[in-house]
């Protein structure tokens, strides 16, 4: 096949499986990971590193930030022949037990974004892939780590959050924000819902895991809130995990 428009690659990868930061500088730290890792391409706010895993190849490749790059590098993914998705992001927590360093499985989405909305009607929710999932989960309980799962919420603005009084539309966005804490959402981010809803309608699995950078809500009422940019965890969490799944297929 011709390479892709903005992803830039082909099927010559044969990879099933990738890796999607939102940052491209953090795709050369994951596929140091992988076996076998080089550089295959990079465009735009897509730069892929392709490695191998248990002797499959794996795919790292950014995204950039927002719902509609990442829909657009999973649709052509999925093109090139990718079925298993995982995000490995940050975010900032929004639950007080939700503390800088500690991990954030997505299990669903708040789709307060607008990427989405031209995929599926918004009573359609975005949820995680349940056997992936599992993986991060148990990943992460292996390893060690503290980690919280759970629902997230998606927005498009980053200053909308951090300064919603600011903004016209303010008294929706501080009355909205309030709704998801107190239903219980986790943590704040940006990619997570577009990851899903696409994946759900392409009938791709899909997983989340992200590193909690400080929490707001925590600092708002004086209490402790270490501020963590340590991503390693939430990476190494991932690739354990792309194990785990990879195993218990081949054992089906």
């Amino acid at each position: 096949m011709e390479k892709l428009y903005h992803i830039q690659l082909d099927d010559s990868h044969g990879a099933k499986y990738v890796l999607l930061p939102g940052d491209p500088g953090r795709v050369e730290k994951i596929a140091m990971l992988l076996d076998d890792p080089h550089f295959i391409g990079r465009n735009r706010e897509y730069t892929t590193w392709l490695g191998t895993l248990l002797g499959e190849p794996i795919l790292v490749m950014s995204t950039g930030m927002g719902g509609p790059s990442t829909a657009i590098g999973i649709e052509e993914l999925f093109m090139t022949g990718v079925r298993n998705f995982i995000r490995v992001g940050t975010c900032g927590g929004m639950a007080l037990p939700v503390m800088g360093g500690d991990l954030v499985i997505a299990t669903g989405a708040i789709r307060m974004e607008g990427t989405t909305r031209e995929y599926l009607p918004i009573e359609f929710p975005a949820v995680a892939d349940f056997e992936l999932t599992g993986c991060l989960v148990d990943a992460a309980r292996d390893g060690g780590y503290r980690y919280h799962a759970g629902v997230v919420q998606c927005k498009d603005s980053f200053y909308g959050q951090h300064s919603p009084g600011r903004m016209p539309v303010g008294y929706d966005l501080e009355q909205k924000w309030q709704a998801w804490i107190k239903g219980g959402a986790l943590a704040s981010e940006m990619e997570s819902a577009a990851l899903y809803i696409v994946c759900q309608f392409l009938g791709a699995k899909a997983a989340c895991i992200l590193n909690t950078i400080w929490n707001q809500e925590r600092r708002a009422r004086g209490m402790d809130d270490t501020e963590d940019h340590d991503t390693m965890r939430g990476i190494r969490v991932a690739v354990e995990a792309i194990k785990l799944h990879m195993r218990r297929e081949r054992n089906k």
